[in-house]
């Protein structure tokens, strides 16, 4: 590597490293804002995260660093493997950043928060009529931004919707495992249906359950998972989330006293999430390499704790006697009552509400009308006629209104196409990453009912965690289970857990 080279890919580090730091700290402006901030200091805080949001575009769009990625990229055969992908990685974060003009960025998001905005009210009184326009701007300027995106990136719009959400993710390898889902998911839901009914119907836990309790039941489970507290915390927000950063990792969970389940699952969810992050290579912090992947890794992170391992067996054995020291032995706490009640499956209208065996249809609906949205095929008047016909054939249910239909996920009211998939492909990944785990380790179930999950925390380090953003998910997925990711360990998983 010439020194010319070398010298600007120091440089490109040094540069990279500030916006890190400065993207950094808006992460903690975020949380803030989410927790503990006074209503007060709103428009102090929008002051501060806009001057550090254009601090961060100002580094990375400058012609210093477009001179630097030039100059870096003329000697690529003398750089190392972990020095090539992170300056493929940045000049990825470039081009994201300088593909759309200015002003259609700028345009695209005020769009997409008036839409926003205007949907909290629309989407309560059930009026779609209003929210039309609205949509109808913000669809626009997203087929636009798109195709713009994907000229710089020669990707069709849609893959270049993927790309902002799961980097190098493509609709070529999302449209078969979907189409496969869809293929053999509808009639395996209507299966566990049938051989629930066969049993009882498992009793609701009797509160009042004090949140103070819940929290504390919540952060020994996170303490015993493997979650590091003197890197992290646990409080309290409208809608559960994990912000902060690798080494200052803020989770939030929202409780009700009249059930605990719910805010126990949010915090095992939030965990899973946050031991990915603080378990990110350490050496690597401010490279763009040491960063977390894409939504869908992401999820599949939460997912593994929260699906895979704690709504199983063999977590809740060791659980349910902490739960009933907690809050008092009954009924509902049985064993057999609690897992029933934790894997309950049932055809609903309300994406965020749904068991882990119908969710996946109701991505499978979206990622079909958002890209027909996104292409024009599909327009915004039709959506809901359109929707609650998918709807129907897919899960069997059919809504009485849009509030329960086309408005009541936030995604597309902002403009976020391409969003939706990581979630199913995450489940996925979860579910392939946990067999392959089982494999590696036999005794799982055994360590699990002692509450020692050294060994499950230590794989997924050396196998994900660690690895950050070195590979892409689908690489990570391969070498990680010897397959690449598909629909086939999720089916195994479903069938074990609901029809065996």
């Amino acid at each position: 590597m010439t020194n010319t080279a070398s010298s600007a890919l120091t440089r490109l580090h040094q540069s990279f490293r500030r916006r890190s730091l400065v993207e950094d700290a808006l992460a903690m402006l975020y949380w803030d804002r989410s927790t503990l901030m006074p209503d007060g200091a709103a428009d102090a805080r929008t002051d501060q995260i806009a001057e550090l949001t254009r601090m961060a575009r100002e580094i990375l769009v400058s012609d210093e660093t477009s001179d630097l990625l030039d100059a870096a990229e003329q000697d690529r055969a003398g750089l190392s493997a972990l020095d090539t992908r992170d300056l493929a990685l940045m000049r990825r974060a470039y081009v994201l950043e300088t593909a759309v003009p200015a002003d259609l960025v700028e345009a695209s998001q005020r769009a997409g928060a008036r839409s926003e905005m205007a949907w909290r009210q629309n989407r309560a009184a059930n009026d779609f009529a209003a929210q039309r326009p609205l949509l109808e701007e913000v669809m626009r300027l997203t087929q636009e931004t798109a195709s713009v995106r994907g000229a710089a990136l020669n990707l069709s719009p849609y893959d270049a919707q993927l790309e902002l959400f799961e980097p190098g993710l493509r609709d070529a390898d999302v449209a078969p495992v979907l189409d496969d889902l869809s293929s053999w998911l509808p009639q395996m839901v209507q299966q566990i249906i049938d051989v629930q009914a066969t049993r009882p119907t498992p009793q609701e836990p009797r509160g009042p359950f004090a949140e103070a309790t819940q929290k504390a039941l919540g952060e020994g489970f996170m303490r015993a998972l493997g979650f590091d507290f003197s890197r992290g915390r646990l409080d309290a927000s409208l809608h559960p989330f994990t912000g902060g950063i690798p080494d200052d990792s803020r989770l939030t969970n929202r409780y009700t006293t009249a059930g605990f389940a719910e805010a126990m699952m949010g915090i095992l969810h939030e965990t899973g999430h946050a031991l990915y992050e603080q378990g990110l290579p350490a050496d690597h912090r401010a490279r763009l390499v040491g960063r977390s992947g894409g939504m869908a890794l992401h999820e599949s992170q939460s997912l593994i704790i929260e699906m895979q391992l704690c709504r199983g067996q063999a977590f809740q054995d060791y659980a349910l006697p902490l739960v009933r020291a907690a809050f008092g032995d009954q009924p509902a706490l049985a064993a057999g009552n609690f897992n029933a009640l934790t894997t309950r499956v049932e055809r609903g209208l309300i994406r965020v509400d749904a068991d882990e065996a119908t969710y996946p249809l109701h991505v499978i609906l979206r990622h079909g009308l958002e890209r027909q949205l996104l292409s024009g095929d599909l327009a915004v008047v039709d959506l809901p006629d359109v929707w609650n016909n998918a709807m129907e054939t897919l899960i069997g249910i059919r809504p009485g209104d849009d509030r329960n239909g086309c408005l009541q996920d936030i995604h597309w009211m902002d403009g976020a196409i391409g969003y939706f998939p990581t979630y199913t492909l995450g489940a996925l990944a979860a579910a392939q990453l946990m067999a392959a785990m089982r494999s590696a380790i036999t005794d799982l179930d055994e360590q699990v009912r002692a509450g020692d999950f050294t060994a499950l925390l230590g794989w997924l380090r050396r196998h994900v965690h660690q690895r950050g953003l070195q590979a892409t998910t689908g690489e990570i997925i391969q070498d990680a289970t010897g397959t690449a990711l598909s629909a086939d360990a999720f089916r195994a998983h479903l069938t074990s857990r609901y029809l065996n």
